[in-house]
């Protein structure tokens, strides 16, 4: 049995969880978000916990079993606190603005670089760093690498973006002397 899957997911207030046949619905305060599981991996609600139980033996199932119980945990943190992530934009020149729900990046490309937001996702920045914000942590965090990839951190002067708790390995520039 999973380590991760046997612990029971505890529900706050105000969150509501429905499974019908393979389908896991959450719904709480800040929106609701729905995901298909495994039909072996059965999901029971009982009061204000939600257990994922697996009775099959195989090692791809209990495996299955914890991915599936954080899955939905995630699901219920989402839609109760919300997910963020900070992006940092380092370099000179580099500026970010906002239009209406989408950012434009000014980073040292010969031409403006925008960036569309996507259903489910809140951005908003300041003079150095992005925020994406929403409800679904895998959408959240797939999106934060995408505007990562625009500009991936050099390791010489540091410029381009990175995440905020992301820890930059600088190497030296050469001396030119031996």
């Amino acid at each position: 049995m999973s380590r991760i899957g046997r612990n029971p997911i505890e529900l706050p207030a105000g969150v509501n969880v429905s499974v019908n046949g393979t389908l896991v619905s959450v719904t709480g305060p800040k929106g609701s978000l729905s995901r298909e599981i495994n039909p072996k991996i059965e999901v029971v609600v009982e009061g204000n916990t939600v257990k994922v139980l697996n009775n099959n033996t195989e090692a791809q199932y209990k495996a299955y079993h914890g991915l599936y119980r954080q899955l939905i945990a995630n699901m219920v943190e989402g839609v109760s606190k919300g997910y963020e992530k900070t992006l940092n934009v380092n370099g000179v020149g580099f500026k970010i603005t906002q239009q209406g729900k989408d950012l434009v990046l000014n980073i040292g490309f010969s031409h403006p670089v925008e960036v569309k937001a996507v259903e489910g996702i809140t951005l908003s920045c300041d003079k150095s760093s992005i925020k994406v914000a929403g409800i679904d942590k895998e959408l959240v965090g797939q999106f934060a690498a995408k505007i990562r990839a625009i500009k991936p951190v050099e390791p010489y002067h540091a410029y381009g973006i990175s995440y905020a708790d992301e820890v930059i390995v600088r190497k030296e520039v050469k001396s030119g002397k031996k």
